[in-house]
């Protein structure tokens, strides 16, 4: 393998890192409730399925028919207590209305307050998102010095790898950027 390769092997597996950060904090951020329903909400919580924890929209249709509500509706009834229940112990702090054949969601209209808690949740998770990139490069930096150290690849060569790794680490804390900066925009929303 020669040096080129080696470099591009080691700044393409930090950039495919760098993209699960980004993506891992894109589906963390849609679990955090905004003024809006969405079935989003409950793709964290899990149900103990015979025995089994599974997802919530893995033993049930869930939808948002308004923005107020989301509605869950069990492909078997008997699953409609422990539906409920798991929604009860999670964090979302919304109390699950059960009528028999479906679970109803009705979310209710945010303070400022809790906006306000929202966007620190936002704020939280962006800068362990960009932590994580920051990892990766990191990681990528502590190989490439081995393989200079080593012999593989010259001083000049792992310098412009580098470089190209700074660039692509600024690329992608600006991704983690602006998924945060939408969703900030979204919770504060009236």
């Amino acid at each position: 393998m020669t040096t080129q390769d080696s470099l591009d092997g080691i700044i393409k597996s930090a950039e495919h890192r760098m993209t699960s950060a980004v993506e891992i904090l894109g589906r963390d951020l849609q679990a955090i409730r905004t003024g809006r329903a969405s079935p989003h909400l409950l793709e964290r919580i899990q149900v103990d399925y015979y025995g089994a924890p599974t997802p919530i929209n893995g033993v049930a249709n869930v939808s948002a028919p308004d923005p107020r509500m989301v509605v869950v509706q069990p492909w078997d009834r008997t699953m409609l207590g422990p539906i409920e229940k798991a929604i009860q112990k999670s964090d979302l702090g919304i109390n699950p209305t059960n009528d028999g054949q479906v679970i109803r969601l009705v979310l209710p209209q945010l303070t400022e307050e809790r906006r306000k808690e929202l966007v620190k949740q936002v704020h939280h998770r962006a800068e362990e998102a960009r932590v994580a990139v920051r990892n990766c490069r990191r990681d990528a930096l502590d190989h490439l010095r081995k393989a200079e150290k080593d012999g593989g690849m010259s001083q000049e060569d792992e310098r412009r790898a580098q470089d190209r790794l700074q660039k692509l680490t600024d690329t992608f804390v600006k991704r983690v950027d602006e998924v945060s900066r939408n969703k900030e925009t979204e919770v504060l929303e009236v």
